[in-house]
């Protein structure tokens, strides 16, 4: 690369300058800093919900027949030692190199934490609250439903809290199968040594999950008024 040349590059993060914090490359690279940052959310979310759906039948399973808690629990946690480098290419003969690789992946990441949360909540709802419910009528479903899970939402949310921090950090493995949103750039950035790419990407990780975590502490306390009068 001529001199010329290089002089005609931005100034911050040209090939002979490379800083780390270029707020030129932000502005000049906006499109694909949002689409990776939309990615990046829209997997988290999906693979969390994803966690959410087979972790309730699950924590249900094992709260009506205890002698399977030992196996679901010990299952879930296994299936979390599967290092993400093997499981994500064990799933592409099946969904494909596909953004359901990753939450596919990551949803079953989640059910280490979710499914003990479920069981954890279920389990902070007091025994006279149930008795009481179950005397005034209340079935099995609608027991469920309008007494137990609203009583362990803030355990549940808590559970929720971890899962979905840790769920931010794991979708950028999943530019193994080119789906791994600020891991996207991340992995350029290394390869390239980009310094710019790197740390944007970096901190625009942690600042989501900041954001999500601060999103779910704001629904528990919307959906949980009770707590906040006790609190007084």
């Amino acid at each position: 690369m001529t001199l010329l040349a290089a002089a005609r590059e931005p100034s911050c993060y040209s090939a002979l300058v490379n800083e780390w914090w270029c707020a030129q490359y932000v502005e000049d690279r906006r499109g694909d800093i949002v689409a990776a940052t939309t990615e990046h959310l829209q997997i988290t979310v999906a693979a969390v919900v994803l966690g959410l759906v087979l972790a309730f039948p699950l924590a249900l399973l094992a709260r009506r027949y205890p002698r399977l808690e030992a196996t679901v629990l010990g299952v879930s946690t296994g299936l979390y030692t599967i290092p993400s480098l093997a499981l994500l290419p064990l799933l592409v003969p099946f969904t494909g190199l596909s953004a359901n690789t990753v939450i596919i992946g990551l949803g079953v990441y989640a059910l280490t934490v979710l499914v003990r949360g479920f069981l954890d909540g279920l389990r902070s709802v007091p025994d006279d609250v149930v008795e009481s419910a179950v005397g005034l009528g209340y079935g099995p479903t609608r027991l469920l439903f309008k007494v137990q899970l609203p009583l362990a939402l803030p355990v549940l949310v808590a559970a929720m809290r971890v899962a979905t921090v840790s769920t931010v950090a794991l979708t950028t493995v999943g530019t193994l199968v080119s789906y791994g949103g600020l891991g996207d750039l991340i992995s350029h950035g290394v390869q390239r040594n980009f310094r710019a790419e790197l740390v944007t990407a970096a901190v625009l990780c942690v600042l989501l999950a900041v954001l999500l975590d601060i999103l779910l502490v704001v629904m528990q306390r919307l959906l949980t008024p009770w707590t906040r009068q006790a609190a007084r």
